[in-house]
């Protein structure tokens, strides 16, 4: 049996390097392939219906959407799809900290009797992570999300100190939550590997996940956008792509105020342009980023007094935009 599964595992470690010119180990093959969980994919009976459940109740975000894309014949036979389904829609849920949500429509939805039972192989979950499982239980039966039960708290085991709880969607699938804010008990041994934790990550602990890390090209391309977007006195031109340079949950924390969303940072910027209307932000002098954060230099004046205004931007860059701006003005207008 040994020799069987050794025979085996080198098989599928021959196979997965095909290109590359030699098998590897699995420690190997994980390090240089494999990087982690990047989405989970559900199938849902109504898109609409889990958008308005996944942004209204757990405030994630839509990001992408595809389709209706057209299913043809082979690709049915080839993933055993039903012959009376036309197309699919498929959008992606940025999921807070952790792997993004992928969900499917399939039209027309074959409708099911029920939900496969928890012993069933096609059954599968998804576990939500919150500090306070008896406040988020609280919080989802104010919404008339169906909580099967009470949290269990574990008290013995490698997991002990953790507590959870399933529950349903509308649609009938069932989801977890589940907790642990002291952390579980084999971590008290200092093991060598410790499971991904999203309160981890959250809390500035150590953590599998790197931090992205820009281009050259891609931090000069934000801060060209955020230079004209600031520059932009026409408010509907600067809302159509103000979405292009800045996240949907954009702070913007100046020493005497602090903005939150895109709105009020558009109205910000259009009071700055009544108050002065010939003046216009110039780089002062040349950016400089590492990792996911960038420093660029401004002056903001008119043509004949182009720096009456000077100071600093310091953007933290989630996803590829910007998710906090720091203002930092060294010298004021007299």
């Amino acid at each position: 049996m040994k020799t069987t599964i050794n025979n085996l595992t080198n098989k599928l470690l021959v196979a997965g390097a095909v290109g590359l010119g030699a098998a590897q180990s699995s420690a190997q093959a994980q390090e240089t392939f494999f990087k982690g969980v990047d989405h989970v994919g559900i199938n849902v009976p109504n898109l609409k219906q889990a958008e308005t459940f996944f942004s209204e109740i757990f405030g994630f975000k839509a990001v992408t959407q595809l389709g209706p894309i057209p299913l043809n014949a082979a690709w049915k036979d080839l993933t055993g799809i039903d012959k009376s389904t036309a197309s699919v829609t498929i959008k992606m849920f940025h999921a807070g900290t952790g792997a993004s949500i992928e969900v499917f429509e399939y039209h027309p939805t074959i409708k099911k009797a029920k939900q496969p039972g928890a012993d069933a192989i096609s059954a599968s979950h998804i576990a939500f992570y919150t500090d306070d499982i008896n406040a988020s239980v609280q919080y989802l039966r104010s919404k008339n999300v169906k909580v099967l039960t009470d949290p269990f708290f574990t008290t013995e085991g490698p997991t002990a100190g953790e507590s959870w709880v399933y529950f349903e969607t509308p649609w009938g699938s069932r989801m977890e939550l589940v907790s642990y804010p002291n952390g579980k008990a084999y971590e008290k041994e200092n093991p060598a590997i410790r499971l991904w934790s999203p309160a981890r990550e959250t809390k500035g602990g150590t953590s599998t996940l790197q931090v992205e890390a820009l281009t050259e090209q891609q931090a000069r391309q934000l801060v060209q956008a955020h230079l004209k977007l600031w520059n932009e006195k026409d408010s509907d031109k600067r809302s159509s792509y103000i979405k292009e340079v800045y996240s949907d949950e954009l702070e913007m924390v100046d020493r005497h105020f602090i903005l939150r969303g895109l709105n009020d940072v558009n109205d910000f910027i259009e009071k700055l342009h009544q108050l002065h209307p010939d003046y216009q932000f110039r780089e002062a002098k040349t950016f400089s980023s590492h990792n996911n954060i960038i420093r660029v230099y401004w002056r903001f004046g008119n043509d004949s007094q182009p720096n009456i205004i000077e100071g600093m931007d310091l953007f933290v860059i989630e996803n590829g935009l910007v998710k906090k701006l720091y203002v930092f003005v060294d010298k004021e207008e007299k």
